[in-house]
């Protein structure tokens, strides 16, 4: 007799697991924080055969190398200790988006178009300020030739073109459909230009092309799409849209996060007691998901992509996934700065420079002259003791980077936007019960708040590098005692030093 909840074979053939079970998988985007996500579910949920990752050489370190560098991520602990060769099943391919034949030598290029099944697309330049001319060739220009690519690949199931929710940011209100027409120019115009154009000439008609967009990087995001609109064709392919990627949820550990920017990068600031002026709209919301949601949908995405009629009928648009916080679970603007300080007690970082607390300055143009007081002058103090006692002085250069940032956030830290996520709703009715597990993405059922208990954990682990351990949160915890007296003892003398003086002034006009 079947227990009850078991997965029968049929559904197990019919599911995800059985759709990747010995197929070749080519992922570009391999070595950032979400495409070593996807690697890593691919290799310890499925029997896949292959995973061709296309990797760009780089200076001073061999391609194989940063491969193997893998085994001593904690990302890859789980996989390799049930899995201890699970590794081996990644080959590379060298490659370069900046090229302009993306820089696959001919005979991979032959190898790619006889064995690929599934191609991913995710590699991406992400930096907000990146010059037009280098934004276009990463996000636009390789979009275009990666589809030329998939177009030789005699085995092709399922493309999936891996964009983001703020491709069409210029909107509030975003359904899952393209959006050409907020394009100044279409790709296909963009990209002759790029060709005939100089790199600086291109740089400097940034304002014109990019229109009503806030960066290069959401504009020549949205070019890609309309790269893929164009020239897609009869491919099986679908677009996955991710809001902004942060720290995973559970898989395969609780909080893990390589990296340093968005969200992350304001609680770390936050937490090390840098960052103590913020600006944003108390009312509106942070559009933020969990890096192993993002690639539990993209995955699934694929699988769906698959088993729709091919070829593809060019008329029909392409599907498009959205993931983003349901609107039955929103996760406010306060709530995300009050779960950085909530948490501050509970494990606090032993590095701090000062009592972590922020303050925010919700009139955009009075930030800067409010950043004077809360960061550069005590800044300045703090580099002057460093120089006193023979070290570098560091701070006011980090604030000058991190004021940069603010301007560059600030469109997004005063707007809201509603993402319309009707085709992962669907894309979960359509999975098993067990798969809905294995490959969760339930942003409805998330709690924020245990979320980010163990999202600012793995801040601490994983980007502060300091042990969980009983030890080292006592001792964050004694420094942030010790910080909070002189946070407080300096508090007081100010307001009696301003009362002093205000004081006076009242006894002089009188």
């Amino acid at each position: 007799m079947t227990p009850k909840n078991a997965v029968s074979s049929s559904e197990m053939d019919s599911g995800i697991q059985g759709f990747y079970k010995d197929k070749v998988v080519f992922l570009t985007g391999a070595t950032g924080f979400l495409g070593k996500v996807i690697i890593e579910k691919l290799l310890r949920t499925t029997d896949v055969k292959r995973i061709y990752s296309m990797i760009r050489p780089k200076r001073g370190q061999d391609i194989q190398e940063r491969i193997a560098l893998w085994k001593k991520e904690p990302l890859f602990e789980v996989l390799l200790q049930a899995k201890p060769e699970a590794l081996n099943r990644i080959s590379i391919i060298a490659g370069d988006c900046l090229e302009s034949d993306l820089g696959i030598s001919k005979s991979d290029r032959q190898l790619l178009s006889s064995e690929v099944h599934i191609v991913i697309h995710g590699a991406a330049t992400v930096r907000f300020n990146e010059p037009l001319h280098v934004a276009l060739a990463i996000n636009t220009r390789a979009t275009r030739l990666m589809l030329q690519l998939a177009k030789e690949m005699m085995h092709l199931e399922a493309y999936l073109h891996i964009s983001t929710a703020f491709s069409n940011c210029v909107l509030f209100r975003v359904e899952e459909k393209f959006y050409p027409e907020h394009l100044t120019c279409d790709s296909e115009k963009v990209l002759a230009m790029s060709e005939l154009l100089s790199d600086r000439i291109m740089d400097n008609l940034t304002p014109i092309l990019q229109g009503d967009y806030p960066n290069t990087y959401t504009y020549t995001k949205a070019l890609a799409e309309d790269v893929v609109l164009r020239e897609s064709g009869d491919l099986p392919l679908s677009i996955f849209r991710p809001s902004v990627i942060i720290a995973t949820h559970k898989e395969p550990v609780c909080g893990w996060i390589d990296n340093l920017y968005g969200p992350i990068a304001l609680m770390y600031g936050v937490g090390h007691g840098v960052l103590r002026l913020i600006t944003y709209d108390k009312k509106g919301y942070a559009c933020v998901v969990p890096v192993d949601y993002c690639a539990n949908a993209a995955l699934a995405s694929v699988w769906q992509t698959s088993k729709e009629i091919t070829p593809r009928d060019p008329k029909l648009q392409p599907a498009i996934y959205t993931l983003a916080p349901s609107e039955k679970n929103l996760l406010k603007n306060v709530d995300f700065i009050n779960f950085a300080l909530t948490f501050r007690d509970k494990f606090p970082l032993t590095k701090m420079i000062w009592y972590p607390f922020v303050h925010n300055m919700s009139t955009t143009w009075l930030y800067p002259l409010a950043a004077f007081f809360y960061h550069i002058i005590p800044g300045f103090f703090f580099d002057l003791a460093l120089r006193l006692s023979g070290r570098k002085p560091r701070l006011v250069k980090l604030y000058r980077s991190i004021h940069s940032n603010v301007a560059i956030l600030q469109h997004f830290m005063h707007n809201s936007w509603y993402f319309e996520t009707k085709s992962v709703d669907r894309l979960r009715a359509l999975m098993s019960p067990e798969e809905r597990r294995i490959y969760n993405f339930d942003m409805e059922a998330l709690n924020w708040e245990k979320y980010f208990q163990k999202a600012l954990l793995g801040m601490r682990l994983y980007l502060g590098k300091e042990p969980p351990t009983k030890e080292s949160i006592d001792q964050g915890r004694r420094l942030l005692q010790r910080l909070k007296i002189f946070h407080y003892s300096l508090m007081t003398i100010l307001w009696v030093i301003a009362g002093i003086i205000l004081w006076t002034l009242i006894k002089l006009m009188i």
